[in-house]
């Protein structure tokens, strides 16, 4: 049986409700044209997914206007089919909102009538196939939505995402959960709300070293319940310092297969999925767009050009994380830098990509990628000194690398629940353990940038190739 959900970027959110909802209490409606996601099978349900994500926003000219109350809004199609056209240019979806004035949320009788004919319209003109999203906005901040897949058949949507500075959740009976005794004291901290939201969310950790099994184990002590790692690596003795859930036994087992049952053994209901393998690899995409977050512990820039990319089209929040420490070669040595970094990326103001803030070096992941791809010219190169990196390994210590994956957590606490206050989302932060500050740096995107200094691709979905990368 197939599942929708809707994710909005906080923008066109609050140009919405800021159009729709208005003082004279008059109904209004608006367009979006919507990227398309589709999944074959999520990972924790096996269910086939659609997911909907908004694009562009487009206003419902006054002069199409035909009538409108406080119980109704009814205008010419004139309008509509620009949009059906642009959708179709563009391979998007058209939503329509419009707005309830006096709160009811949910769907009016004249709503069941006029939205089939509407599809109709839309497939008479855009093919059979087309389908129409469908979406109420009420005074209250609430919003629900419903995906018509044919003028008899439609699918309320399980859930609908706000992303930006923040992360609003809206589905069905948030709120009215049953409580979790397990959880009951995080409850009396941040309220029950939080609990449920994150049992409902779907979450992904990609690369299960030492900052990735600390995420990992720290998920379900939260309330997580649906998680997916990734890592192509196998445990390496190096690793026991750092590597959580993992002991002398586990040496050349792969670490997802490791850290997945010491998850699975706390008995805290979670339901983990494990993908062996470098998320550059098709055979990772479906379980990747069906998270609604994603932690970024990887230490490859192949890894994270990839995830630097898919938080803007796919409109999904990743958490990158990365810990650099720099000694003297004195013995003992001496700490010069210690620094940890947590970075948010996502289609929002002020969250500039890696790119544009320097974590990512393009030369590197050329490279990781000819290793992995040609491993005999790799070599080649090497020795002829065309590739970066090969350097001794980098220092590493359990306290700092959980210390950063808390630092991550923390961040995305903020954004569902917002202890921390109005001002409180933090783009990135880098914190400087030997001399124990935390500091905000800034960036500006490269207005060249095709990832975060423009907006065409923010929330694009789904396109041939895969995020427009060279398959």
């Amino acid at each position: 049986m197939i599942t929708a959900s809707l994710t909005l970027l906080e923008q066109h959110f609050n140009y919405l409700r800021k159009n729709l909802i208005q003082s004279d209490g008059i109904e209004r409606a608006a367009y979006v044209l919507c990227g398309e996601v589709h999944i074959e099978s999520e990972p924790w349900d096996g269910q086939p997914h659609r997911k909907l994500i908004s694009h562009e926003v487009l206003s419902v000219p006054e002069k199409d206007i035909v009538s409108n109350s406080s119980t109704h809004v009814t205008w010419t199609t004139d309008s509509f089919v620009k949009a059906l056209k642009l959708a179709q240019t563009k391979k998007l979806t058209v939503a329509i909102f419009h707005s309830h004035p006096e709160g009811m949320a949910d769907f009016s009788a004249q709503d069941d009538t006029n939205e089939p004919e509407l599809l109709e319209l839309a497939q008479n003109r855009n093919g059979s196939n087309t389908q129409l999203l469908s979406v109420i906005l009420t005074p209250d901040g609430g919003i629900v939505g419903r995906l018509w897949i044919s003028q008899q058949i439609y699918i309320p949507l399980r859930m609908i995402r706000i992303i930006g500075s923040s992360i609003d959740l809206h589905y069905p009976e948030r709120g009215r959960g049953v409580p979790a005794q397990a959880f009951h004291r995080q409850a009396l901290a941040f309220g029950e709300a939080l609990n449920q939201d994150l049992s409902m969310l779907r979450v992904g950790v990609v690369g299960c070293g030492g900052t990735g099994s600390a995420i990992a184990m720290l998920l379900p002590k939260l309330g997580f319940r649906n998680i997916a790692l990734f890592d192509k690596d196998t445990v390496e003795e190096t690793n026991l310092n750092r590597l959580h859930g993992a002991c002398h036994k586990d040496i050349g087992h792969p670490k997802v297969e490791v850290v997945a049952r010491s998850l699975t053994e706390l008995g805290l209901g979670v339901k983990v999925k494990t993908y062996l393998t470098w998320i550059v690899e098709a055979e990772c995409r479906d379980a990747l767009k069906s998270c609604d977050v994603i932690f970024g512990c990887t230490d490859d820039h192949m890894g994270r050009l990839l995830l630097n990319r898919f938080a803007y089209y796919y409109a999904t929040p990743v958490f990158d994380m990365g810990l650099a420490i720099e000694v003297s070669q004195a013995e003992p040595p001496e700490i010069k830098a210690l620094d940890g970094r947590v970075t948010v990326l996502a289609p929002a103001a002020k969250h500039t990509c890696l790119l544009c803030r320097g974590v990512i070096n393009p030369i590197m992941a050329r490279d990781e990628a000819l290793k992995r791809n040609n491993p005999s010219e790799y070599e080649r190169r090497k020795l002829e000194a065309y590739v970066l990196g090969e350097e001794n390994p980098s220092p590493s210590v359990a306290l700092f690398t959980t210390s950063v994956a808390i630092m991550a957590i923390e961040e995305l606490v903020h954004r569902l629940q917002g202890f921390r206050g109005d001002a409180g989302a933090v783009a990135q932060r880098v914190r400087k353990f030997h001399l124990m500050t935390d500091r905000r740096p800034g960036a500006n995107p490269n207005p060249n940038c095709p990832v975060c200094g423009t907006h065409e691709y923010w929330g694009r979905g789904d396109v041939v190739p895969f995020l427009n990368l060279v398959e």
